[in-house]
């Protein structure tokens, strides 16, 4: 029987168990995990939320595919009043680069969240500005490039200040804290690959 963690990773944690400088890892929230349990893919150390951990290779081998296109929804606040524009840029692909190659993102979900979305307050908070506006965008990728979202939200204009991985597939990350999870059975997988 395959083990299965949803976990919300918290900012400024490393998503992987050995040890890297000071930097705070999964080895220090998850304590006592089997061996044979990794994080499927990664959140970067300054983004946060849901990271699944699972020694269900053929999952694993499923979700980091690219061939695959499963679904990832990201909640992004932006520095500055997001325009319809931006939005439609987002949803139709811009330009990064990706190790020092241009690379055009493939079609995403955007959309602008009418309201701050409700997630627990990240510590330490983002330096307010009172003078500059912020927007939260959903944004919804079926591929996974380093630092995708961010890379994004900066090509048109609107850089990223906090990252939070709300979701894979059917799978969210309500009712967790940072910090917690919750063990699900192979029931997930049609979920995740929702």
């Amino acid at each position: 029987m395959h083990k299965y963690y949803i976990f919300y990773k918290p900012y400024l944690t490393i998503s992987q168990f050995s040890p890297e400088g000071e930097k705070v890892t999964l080895a220090q929230h998850l304590p006592g995990l089997a061996k044979d349990v990794y994080p499927v893919g990664r959140l970067d150390h300054d983004s946060e939320g849901l990271l699944l951990l699972t020694d269900d290779k053929a999952l694993t081998n499923q979700l980091l595919n690219p061939s695959f296109a499963h679904k990832r929804t990201y909640y992004a606040q932006v520095e500055g009043a997001i325009t319809p524009e931006a939005i439609a840029r987002l949803q139709n692909g811009v330009t990064i680069s990706i190790d020092g190659k241009q690379y055009l993102t493939k079609k995403a979900g955007a959309v602008l969240l009418p309201q701050e979305p409700t997630l627990p307050e990240r510590n330490p908070p983002i330096r307010f500005r009172k003078n500059i506006p912020t927007s939260w965008v959903a944004i919804t990728l079926t591929e996974g490039k380093n630092r995708q979202v961010r890379r994004m939200t900066a090509a048109v204009g609107f850089p990223t200040l906090r990252l939070v991985r709300y979701s894979i597939g059917a799978v969210t990350i309500d009712g967790l804290e940072p910090g917690t999870h919750r063990l699900y059975n192979d029931e997930v997988k049609r979920l995740l690959l929702d």
